[in-house]
């Protein structure tokens, strides 16, 4: 045992420098990732996170429901595209909320986020493939980040919408089930001219139950 603590001690005394900044390196990196969080708490910005958002109108009033909620990086299963997804979610802007996604990305980006909506649903398929009585809907996602309004928290927000209410959004402004949702209206107004202009931008999801 002496040996053992006269080794340790000789090793420690030769590398005493290296292990000091090994140290501090790790100290400062803690406070840095330790900070960085509190700052996004603070913004209440969480890019790293995809926020499956359903939105509907119902009865004259917008309906906000969350289908899923996970990390990036579980989606798109590539650090160089999670990357790219919250470098692109910096750019969005109050006017256009939709990630500025490249024309020839978007199918590769939207598509590995349907990916895992159908998961959830994968049952409903099953059930209409053997003729089973199913309810079947179709539905369009497109990828965003708000920014105007109030919004509560900064993420990437993968919008679920039926087909037929975008192609047909109505001229009345609904009631909302909160203030804040104010912001999602004017985001739909904006999908569904987007929608018109560049369908590229969304893609289509067939769900069954």
């Amino acid at each position: 045992m002496t040996d053992v603590l006269k080794s340790l001690v000789e090793y420690l005394w030769g590398n005493w420098p290296e292990l000091l900044w090994i140290a501090v390196a790790t100290g400062v990196a803690s406070y840095l990732v330790a900070q960085r969080a509190r700052t996004r708490w603070r913004k209440r910005e969480f890019l790293d996170r995809l926020n499956v958002s359903l939105t509907r109108i119902e009865d004259g009033v917008l309906q906000i429901r969350t289908i899923l909620e996970t990390d990036c990086d579980g989606v798109f299963l590539n650090s160089s595209a999670v990357k790219t997804i919250l470098d692109l979610a910096k750019k969005t802007t109050a006017a256009d909320p939709i990630l500025p996604i490249p024309k020839d990305d978007c199918w590769l980006y939207l598509n590995a986020v349907l990916n895992v909506i159908s998961e959830r649903f994968a049952i409903g398929q099953v059930k209409r493939d053997l003729g089973m009585s199913v309810e079947r809907g179709e539905y369009l996602l497109c990828l965003t980040c708000e920014r105007a309004g109030p919004v509560r928290t900064q993420k990437i927000r993968a919008m679920l919408l039926r087909k037929s209410m975008l192609t047909a959004i109505p001229m009345k402004e609904p009631l909302y089930e909160s203030p804040s949702h104010a912001t999602r209206w004017n985001t739909l107004q904006q999908l569904a001219e987007q929608y018109r202009a560049n369908p590229h931008r969304f893609i289509e999801i067939d769900i069954c139950l």
